[in-house]
């Protein structure tokens, strides 16, 4: 079974959410729903989307279209000593990393992206670890106390966990937040809520298009 067969991001703009993750991710994007909602929300809300692509060039593509389509850069694309990167703020508050590890160009520029991964800061890593492999997921990488990733087949999104406050500074954010984490998942885990408060629901199979509740 998928660790994640659905990622829900709420928004208080339906339409302005939409035609930016279509802009970003491609019309009728597989990875994400999008659902209404008005709860309350401040600051950091304790994950990022990161997504992973193959050279500089494309980092730089995906930036430039995540601008055009209403995002606010928080991190402007840079290189560094594991590759380049850069990081956006979705209109909606959703914080977006986009890097590659290649440090050049191989091919064609294109705003195109190989993998989505959905990091949660959490307080406790290796706690968290535990909460959901007991549930069914499978780690693929971890680094103690640091950094987990869980296993995710081609074409989905992949779940990871990150120190709450070393995610926020990757972000170039404050860690301090409250209310909502306006995000829930659904697939193996669920349904349950975790150790920092994020939702899960029960699997439901393939995302679909934005909705609203």
């Amino acid at each position: 079974m998928n660790s994640i067969d659905a990622v829900t991001l709420e928004v208080a703009d339906l339409a302005a959410a939409t035609r930016f993750y279509s802009a970003v991710l491609g019309p009728d994007s597989p990875y994400l729903r999008l659902r209404d909602s008005s709860t309350a929300t401040s600051g950091f809300r304790g994950f990022t989307l990161s997504l992973v692509v193959s050279q500089p060039g494309n980092v730089d593509a995906l930036v430039a279209a995540a601008v055009e389509a209403g995002a606010t850069t928080l991190k402007a694309a840079t290189k560094s000593l594991w590759g380049y990167g850069g990081v956006v703020q979705a209109p909606d508050g959703t914080i977006v990393k986009i890097a590659t590890s290649a440090k050049k160009d191989s091919g064609p520029v294109t705003p195109a992206f190989d993998e989505i991964v959905l990091l949660l800061g959490v307080e406790d890593v290796k706690a968290t670890k535990q909460f959901y492999a007991e549930r069914g997921l499978s780690v693929g990488k971890s680094f103690g106390g640091k950094y987990v990733e869980f296993a995710a087949g081609p074409n989905e999104v992949k779940l990871a966990l990150y120190k709450r406050r070393a995610l926020a500074k990757d972000a170039g954010v404050s860690p301090e937040g409250t209310g909502s984490h306006r995000l829930v998942l659904s697939g193996a885990a669920g349904p349950c809520t975790d150790l920092d408060g994020f939702v899960w629901e029960a699997s439901v199979g393939a995302p679909a298009a934005a909705t609203t509740t």
